[in-house]
């Protein structure tokens, strides 16, 4: 097996939020909670960043910052569900209070839902329940839809299907293809997912059926 062995990070600062954040790309999102959580008054801060496949920008945004890093790729595994219990023990190892999910283009099995299920916060490019999958933007324009947006939202065990904590809309011009109303997305989407994760570092989460409630009780 060749996946990274992570390294246990020194304990965060008290009363901050530990953040693990998860990727697979280019860690646009990454590098936006990065530049948030040097800020006391955020509440969180990124104490390690897992990854599905090594390689990638995310990992070297991670560590050009000082981050721990690991790697834990599906191809090392024999089955989906030793994988799962392999990223859940990984995660583990940096003490999240909150997981975030920056652009991580896989599922998760009950072996790590039953360990941080509640805990784990997504983004989508649309306004879920409407273009849930891999291809939001792509659905949306072929649906001729005149408004779209993104989504933050708790992660269960759909696809895209968990409580939803906070919505942004995003016009659909005329002229727009897959790649231009993607990139508006983005622009959208990063502040607001930088915004949620530290209001729920700050004041807690719960969920109680469909709703995601950001507040101490």
């Amino acid at each position: 097996m060749t996946h990274e062995t992570p390294q246990r990070p020194a304990p965060a600062t008290r009363g901050t939020g530990r953040l693990v954040v998860m990727v697979s790309g280019t860690g646009s999102n990454l590098a936006a909670l990065l530049a948030a959580h040097d800020d006391p008054a955020y509440g969180a801060r990124v104490v390690a960043v897992v990854a599905d496949r090594g390689n990638i920008r995310a990992l070297e945004i991670a560590r050009e910052a000082g981050i721990p890093t690991a790697v834990v790729s599906i191809k090392d595994f024999d089955d989906r569900a030793s994988w799962d219990a392999a990223v859940a023990e990984t995660v583990a190892v940096f003490s999240p209070d909150l997981i975030v999910l920056a652009g991580f283009m896989k599922l998760f099995g009950d072996t790590f839902l039953g360990r941080f299920g509640g805990r784990i916060v997504n983004t989508h490019p649309a306004l879920l329940p409407s273009f849930p999958g891999a291809h939001g933007v792509r659905d949306a324009l072929a649906y001729g839809v005149k408004v779209t947006g993104c989504t933050v939202m708790v992660v269960d065990e759909g696809v895209d299907t968990g409580p939803i904590l906070a919505q942004a809309t995003v016009a659909v011009e005329p002229d727009d293809d897959e790649a231009t109303l993607h990139e508006r997305i983005k622009a959208v989407e990063q502040p607001l997912l930088v915004e949620w994760v530290g209001r729920v570092a700050r004041d807690g989460l719960r969920v109680e059926g469909r709703h995601a409630i950001v507040g101490r009780s």
